[in-house]
């Protein structure tokens, strides 16, 4: 019942309305992914703490983003920022496979155990700095990224397929937007969404 009054009140009264994207986040435990003092709070509208100063997002941004993603099911997505392992859950029940990398290992390590005892098969997660992609299984139909650059990384638009699409927070801690990238064969065209507040991302691009 929390789960479904999750759904229809938070996302879908608030514009998220893909098919696919409501019936996966119906079905994934959104509390089987956040720490155990956090899970009775698993289904309020808000992110929760997961540790590492990381967070799980709000459910509404999980619903929104994977909607902008436009998600199919023989597509292949790359994920930057796994987290707790939930957002790469919900798309892996709609996409053929999903490509997940986490820069904090214990986190990325976790979140792979908990996939893997659900039996997600198709989820492939790695350890790492998500900066430069996973450029041996590019190209990609989708990117989306759970951390916030300053500026886009360039390989990562580099590894969308043609009419693929990035969805990605961007700017400083104050100043975020989620925006959409779409490749076409004219070049990058980019679709402003909403005002965010993602944790930002590290590694190689904070030093570009």
């Amino acid at each position: 019942m929390q789960r479904e009054n999750m759904v229809s009140r938070q996302i879908e009264a608030r514009g998220v309305s893909n098919p696919a994207v409501l019936k996966a986040m119906r079905k994934v435990e959104r509390h089987l992914f956040v720490p155990p003092e956090e899970q009775p709070y698993s289904y309020d509208d808000r992110p929760l703490p997961i540790g590492k100063d990381q967070t799980i997002s709000q459910p509404y941004i999980v619903g929104l983003m994977t909607q902008l993603l436009d998600p199919k099911p023989h597509h292949k997505i790359l994920e930057i920022g796994t987290g707790s392992g939930y957002q790469a859950a919900v798309l892996a029940e709609i996409v053929d496979q999903v490509y997940t990398i986490e820069i904090v290992e214990s986190l990325g390590r976790h979140a792979e155990t908990i996939l893997r005892d659900l039996n997600y098969q198709n989820i492939h997660v790695r350890i790492g700095d998500g900066y430069r992609g996973w450029p041996e299984e590019a190209p990609f139909d989708g990117i989306i990224v759970t951390a916030a650059p300053e500026k886009v990384p360039q390989p990562l638009l580099d590894q969308l397929r043609e009419k693929g699409r990035l969805v990605i927070p961007v700017g400083g801690f104050a100043d975020q937007r989620l925006v959409v990238y779409v490749k076409t064969a004219e070049g990058i065209r980019q679709q402003d969404s909403i005002g965010v507040r993602f944790v930002p991302m590290t590694g190689e691009v904070m030093g570009k």
